[in-house]
């Protein structure tokens, strides 16, 4: 005995990403703002000029990625129900990655879903975070392993936000974009060797390149079950790091970085990549200041930390590795006496 259930569902999830001075924008229908300390002091009066609704709501969390969090989740839901948000209200995520992360996974959860739009404030959340739906939160056994795919309806990049944005964030960023660079556009790696980001012509076309980039991959790939993985490249060695470092010693993008360079030695080790090209990628990270190394303490320790990453399995870890520069080769089948070798480089130092 059977029955079926056929749904066939076409779902139009498009929206617009504006990379321009944020225009002003009223909304018939409640909405909150979700922000944290650092953005709300320096932003949020901005903002207020541009944004108007039916009913505003502002709830400020805590700033920093320990806080991206259970704790920080409910505290945005509990504001949400008491000021009785419906099916029909929205959010604004105003800040960088982790607040759109977590903005974007309310809004999936809430009433099962409500819409929401990304705001970015950082370089980071500009070209990466806010554009491809990924929402979540971090717990005790790694990075982003709770969440959801919920797009934003729309996202406004205004590059005015970048001009409070500290170096160390900034350089955060730029590892995201050397990511998409090495990953699928040679041309844009050699247009960033050049490049003066401190020159705001320049960045806004940087801006539009990484998220152009990272827009083809995600309309190819938007639950990532292929090639959106790619990524992912430098993060499956930078989510370790974090972890191990209790998300209080690097930024993201600074943990990224260091997972660029290690992914690129078995990139070299695996004949994918020349030591020279390896070399490139390593001089323009650290440019902008970015950090190469990190000290590994236990190199077995940091290997089965592998596993929880989400694109990995019960027996084998899921590597995001570079050909060259400008194309990727996602893999399960690099062997522990590889990935080993390298770890065992940076314990070395």
């Amino acid at each position: 005995m059977q029955v079926n259930i056929t749904l066939k569902k076409v779902v139009d999830d498009s929206y617009n990403i504006i990379i321009d001075t944020l225009p002003k924008i009223y909304f018939d229908t409640k909405i909150a703002i979700i922000t944290n300390s650092t953005v709300s002091k320096l932003h949020l009066e901005y903002l207020l000029t541009k944004i108007s609704a039916k009913e505003l709501h502002v709830i400020t969390l805590k700033d920093g990625e320990e806080y991206k969090n259970q704790e920080s989740i409910d505290t945005i839901l509990n504001s949400l129900f008491e000021n009785r948000f419906n099916r029909k209200s929205m959010l604004i995520a105003f800040g960088g990655g982790v607040i759109g992360d977590m903005t974007g996974f309310s809004a999936s959860i809430y009433q099962r879903g409500i819409d929401f739009i990304q705001i970015p404030t950082t370089l980071l959340s500009q070209v990466d975070a806010s554009v491809g739906g990924k929402t979540g939160m971090n717990n005790r056994y790694g990075k982003n392993l709770v969440g959801a795919f919920h797009q934003p309806k729309a996202v406004y990049i205004d590059p005015y936000f970048l001009t409070t944005l500290p170096n160390r964030e900034f350089g955060a960023g730029v590892a995201e974009i050397v990511k998409m660079a090495v990953t699928f556009n040679k041309s844009f790696f050699e247009f960033l060797e050049k490049a003066n980001l401190k020159n705001a012509n320049v960045l806004q076309e940087v801006i539009k390149r990484a998220v152009q980039t990272k827009a083809d991959v995600v309309v190819k790939d938007e639950k990532e079950h292929g090639i959106r993985a790619a990524l992912n490249y430098g993060h499956t060695f930078g989510h370790v790091i974090e972890n191990k470092t209790k998300y209080k010693k690097f930024l993201h993008g600074e943990a990224v970085a260091i997972g660029i360079v290690m992914a690129n030695e078995v990139a070299v080790k695996m004949n994918q990549m020349t030591m020279e090209e390896a070399f490139k990628i390593k001089q323009l990270l650290e440019k902008y200041n970015l950090p190469t190394t990190f000290e590994i303490d236990d190199v077995e320790s940091f290997y089965e930390t592998f596993f929880l990453d989400k694109k990995s399995s019960d027996s084998s870890i899921t590597f995001i590795i570079p050909k060259g520069i400008g194309d990727v080769v996602i893999t399960d089948k690099i062997d522990k006496e590889t990935i080993m070798y390298v770890l065992n480089k940076f314990g070395e130092h």
